[in-house]
């Protein structure tokens, strides 16, 4: 396994497992908008190394692993990394964007780093079979359009406790790092370029509307 990857899931594991046991350090690194707004910036990129629980550290982690050596593969050790801290900071950033006057509104997880690695992949490899709920073959780009559609979904319902925009933020990330970093795909893959696009259009027009 890449060093760099391999660096990166040590890093999540070990200041998840510390969150888990200090309570006192977890809040002090998570995602909180009131925290933030009073200065705290550090905790946009911090929350993205701390964890709820174990599942949820070990279902971001297997992601990552198999989907960042597809970026690295295309892209190289160097724009992966941009892709994965791009696509963190992203992740928050939107998410501070539209739950600014939530001061209580509280997250934490590398889901938005790990969408982008996700949504670059998926970018550089169209054509790849992803497995819907692990069981249904489906073609990467049909499943990366779907999952942003779901999470603008998940974003107006508010239903769950699942941070849908720093999923949807990171995946934003990952679509323009890697075509900045590859510019020749717009060439190569037009047509789904152009379809991968299309929820992130869809997000802020419906945002411009107020449909959000």
């Amino acid at each position: 396994m890449n060093a760099i990857l391999i660096g990166i899931i040590l890093a999540n594991v070990m200041i998840s497992y510390k969150g888990f046991n200090d309570l006192s350090f977890f809040r002090k690194y998570e995602f909180h908008v009131g925290s933030i707004r009073a200065g705290e910036q550090i905790r946009m990129i911090s929350s993205g190394f701390l964890h709820v629980d174990m599942t949820h550290l070990l279902f971001n982690m297997l992601t990552l692993y198999f989907f960042a050596p597809v970026v690295m593969s295309y892209l190289g050790n160097i724009s992966f990394v941009m892709v994965y801290f791009g696509s963190l900071i992203f992740g928050s950033l939107l998410t501070m964007q539209f739950h600014k006057n939530d001061y209580s509104y509280r997250a934490v997880g590398a889901s938005g780093a790990v969408t982008g690695v996700l949504y670059s992949a998926i970018l550089l490899q169209p054509d790849m079979m992803l497995g819907l709920f692990f069981i249904i073959p489906i073609p990467a780009y049909l499943f990366g359009i779907v999952y942003l559609l779901y999470s603008i979904y998940g974003m107006r319902s508010k239903n769950d406790n699942i941070g849908h925009t720093a999923h949807f933020g990171g995946a934003m990330g990952g679509y323009l790092i890697t075509i900045l970093r590859n510019p020749e795909l717009i060439q190569e893959h037009t047509l789904m370029t152009v379809l991968l696009a299309i929820p992130i259009v869809i997000l802020f027009a419906m945002a411009k509307m107020g449909k959000l």
